[in-house]
């Protein structure tokens, strides 16, 4: 009797052991060597979810607690403030998330791009600037799209004619935003654009800097805030995103200091693609982006 529960005890030791290793090995594949390892946009825009409004918002970006925010771009050994400033036009919205990293120089995270399209209805994004991930990154509200990439896998290797009946990926279900409080409040018919008055070493007195965590520390709590939320390629918020991209904002000094790992991913981008068998496929290619019209 003994002897069996030792042996079940092993086994289940045994089963956690692997199952962390997995998990270990899962997360470490997704290291790229930019700023933007370190700044979770799934993260940002559950924060924008959860808001009561974009001051609101700032606040809960800029929480440690809430392991969004783990910028430190000009190297000083504390973690950025991540500011929000709402340009808007015509009921379209763009939140810009913009880190002062000197006094003289600023540069943009990501902006949320927000339109309504009906009477109760909106849609939302965030994309990060290239600048921090390389390259431009979309994150919309929605499942993750891992089960279309591991199709994508197993259809290599097949014939043409195969290829065009099963390489089609179903139409996206985009989510209606306009029940998040957030997007109620900025529809609001009193509302005032918010700019948030925060600048370099001018902060609000609830914020104190912490010393950054390492990627391996931060990113298993940044992977948590992925449920939810999926990477696209196709940009569906076009009215926000042009009245964004006059006002996009980029730092010398940040540009300097990353140019290797931002030059290195934008020449080649590395999929890994993991199959139902348990394969795993490594492709590299140029990405691209693209525009979709709202019909």
């Amino acid at each position: 009797m003994k002897v069996t529960v030792w042996l079940l005890c092993l086994a289940i030791l045994s089963l956690v052991a692997s199952s962390e290793s997995v998990a270990q090995a899962s997360t470490q594949s997704d290291s790229t060597g930019l700023p933007g390892d370190n700044f979770s946009l799934q993260g940002a825009l559950e924060m924008f979810k959860r808001a009561a409004s974009p001051e609101d918002f700032e606040k809960l970006i800029n929480t440690e607690d809430n392991k969004v925010n783990n910028l430190d771009l000009n190297g000083d050994g504390e973690i950025d403030y991540v500011r929000v400033i709402d340009k808007t036009d015509k009921g379209a919205h763009a939140f810009v998330l913009q880190v002062p990293v000197s006094d003289k120089e600023n540069q943009d995270i990501a902006v949320i791009e927000l339109e309504k399209t009906g009477d109760s209805t909106a849609v939302v994004q965030i994309v990060g600037d290239e600048e921090i991930y390389g390259e431009q990154t979309i994150v919309e509200p929605g499942e993750d799209e891992e089960d279309a990439d591991e199709a994508e896998g197993e259809d290599e290797g097949k014939g043409p004619a195969l290829l065009s009946l099963v390489s089609s990926p179903p139409a996206r279900i985009v989510v209606n935003v306009w029940g998040w409080p957030s997007v109620r409040f900025v529809y609001a018919p009193r509302y005032v654009a918010w700019v948030s008055p925060w600048r370099w070493r001018v902060y609000p007195a609830w914020w104190r800097p912490w010393r950054p965590l390492a990627w391996r520390v931060f990113h298993p709590f940044a992977f948590r805030h992925r449920a939810g939320f999926a990477v696209v390629r196709t940009h569906r918020v076009l009215v926000a995103h042009r009245v964004y991209a006059p006002h996009r904002v980029t730092s010398v000094t940040v540009r300097t200091r990353h140019h290797g790992a931002v030059s290195r991913h934008k020449v080649t981008k590395t999929t890994t693609i993991r199959t139902k068998s348990g394969a795993v496929k490594v492709k590299k290619s140029k990405t691209t982006t693209k525009v979709r019209k709202r019909r």
